[in-house]
């Protein structure tokens, strides 16, 4: 895909990956359609990246867990733009918790449903119902296009993040499913699975227990957002990648 002037909706787009992916793809004269909840980070994100280069640029609140909310999203990206040709999965929360813990051979907590049901919602629903939408546009406007889901390293089971892996895994394995039922429309998927990322949240954690985190990474450093969307316009450009996964984590494999 050339980048040039194609339009590219990025949801969780205010900050942390979505912003340092939207910035990026705004140096190469994408438009942007920027996606999330707080409207102060999308303010300035879209600043960020009309000052980058970005022709077009246009936010969007919502609730990508809301089946209503992001029908109507998708279809007023499709009148702002008259057009749509890929989406970045982004938005993601965590609400970490053992699922049971024990001391001294008693339950102490648990993970509870809003834990779980919080997580799944917004990782894994919000991604189906973003992903159906925008390839209903995509087959609409008939330009072909692509879908990328952010996954994780966590998709192979992390301890304390049942609900998280569960999602992450589920979302690697529906662009696997998106890739062959959207490739009769020339619509690609594939997904990026990070590893620890210098986003501001973890950026925030103490120094001991940042440096403590570095120290199992092979390359014994944290990744940069920018890494992350290196990968997303690589991704983008390259129109035989297709149903696959790639990691970016440094060699740290959970």
């Amino acid at each position: 895909m050339e980048l040039s002037n194609k339009t590219i909706a990025i949801t969780g787009g205010g900050r942390g990956l979505g912003a340092a992916i939207a910035k990026r793809l705004a140096t190469q004269g994408c438009k942007i359609a920027l996606i999330d909840l707080d409207e102060k980070t999308l303010e300035r994100c879209a600043a960020e990246c009309i000052a980058a280069g970005a022709p077009q640029v246009e936010t969007y609140k919502a609730n990508v867990a809301k089946e209503n909310e992001v029908e109507n999203l998708f279809q007023q990206i499709a009148e702002d733009f008259d057009a749509l040709d890929g989406l970045v999965n982004n938005a993601g929360i965590t609400r970490d918790a053992m699922m049971l813990k024990y001391k001294d051979g008693q339950q102490v907590s648990k993970m509870t449903i809003e834990q779980w049901q919080s997580v799944i919602d917004v990782n894994l629903t919000g991604v189906f119902l973003c992903g159906r939408e925008a390839a209903a546009k995509m087959i609409k406007f008939e330009s072909g296009g692509c879908i990328i889901n952010i996954s994780s390293i966590s998709r192979a089971g992390n301890m304390g993040q049942v609900n998280y892996s569960a999602a992450k895994a589920g979302v690697q394995a529906m662009a696997v499913v998106w890739a062959k039922e959207l490739a009769r429309f020339g619509i690609r998927a594939a997904s990026i699975a990070p590893g620890f990322i210098g986003t501001e949240m973890v950026m925030a954690m103490k120094p001991e227990a940042r440096e403590k985190l570095t120290s199992g990474i092979p390359l014994r450093r944290i990744g940069e957002p920018d890494e992350i969307a290196q990968t997303v316009q690589f991704i983008l450009e390259n129109d035989y990648v297709s149903g696959r996964c790639i990691d970016v984590d440094g060699a740290l494999r959970l």
